[in-house]
């Protein structure tokens, strides 16, 4: 059995006295989705923190690709094939969308690499390449802030929130990029809390409540076993 891409072992964390994860065990298989659910205040945004170096944890381990990356910073990680699109789309809105993409080509890869990635997967960015960031659509940032992320050519790629404040049909098509994302051989962790979306193109699911994974599987058997839990936000 191939190591996973990521491997979460009995990990905590806590904010002062108040501990937020409470054994944390995950594993995501190489080339596999998987959705991280559950309802507000279970942990999952503390748990990306963790995942992506922005929070120390308390215990546990966390391995990348067999590597044990337990206090690696975000810059290390990076290097290692780790790359994050945080809640709340990070763009440079006083940039023009060519702009904001040719920024990552001091990865390494060539601005035309960048570009040729960014307007591939999402032709509308081709369309708005001379406009300001900051003026276009929720959905379009989103596109702007995943196109970023996929210029650094990472091994596994988190999601965070990616439907946050956008319209069901804009998800939709998001989530259909992010399927074509995972075919070219990108493992993805998407963390939602609005599901359906999410488990239509997930190849395994899992479920926080209270710090803790309660529950993994596939995306019919989560849904089926837990529905209670990870549609009490929306479906």
């Amino acid at each position: 059995m191939s190591v996973p891409i990521l491997e979460l072992v009995d990990v905590t964390a806590a904010y002062g006295r108040i501990e937020v994860l409470r054994g944390v065990n995950l594993s995501i298989p190489r080339g596999a989705v998987m959705a991280l659910l559950g309802p507000n205040g279970a942990g999952k945004s503390t748990l990306v923190k963790v995942i992506s170096g922005q929070k120390e944890s308390t215990g546990g381990d966390v391995h990348l690709g067999g590597v044990n990356v337990r206090g690696a910073s975000p810059e290390e990680l990076a290097r290692l094939g780790l790359c994050t699109v945080p809640e709340g789309r990070s763009v440079f809105p006083n940039l023009t969308v060519e702009e904001n993409l040719s920024l990552m080509s001091y990865a390494g890869v060539s601005a035309e690499a960048v570009l040729e990635t960014a307007y591939a997967y999402f032709p509308r960015l081709a369309e708005r390449r001379r406009q300001m960031a900051g003026t276009m659509s929720g959905g379009e940032q989103q596109m702007l802030a995943m196109s970023r992320a996929l210029a650094s050519d990472p091994a596994l790629l988190l999601l965070d929130e990616l439907s946050m404040g956008l319209a069901p049909l804009i998800v939709d098509e998001l989530y259909d990029t992010v399927q074509q994302i995972a075919e070219s051989g990108v493992s993805i962790l998407c963390i939602e809390q609005f599901a359906r979306t999410a488990l239509r193109v997930s190849d395994y699911a899992a479920v926080m409540s209270g710090g803790r994974v309660v529950a993994t599987g596939e995306p019919d058997e989560v849904l089926e076993t837990m529905s209670d839990v990870i549609l009490g936000g929306a479906a």
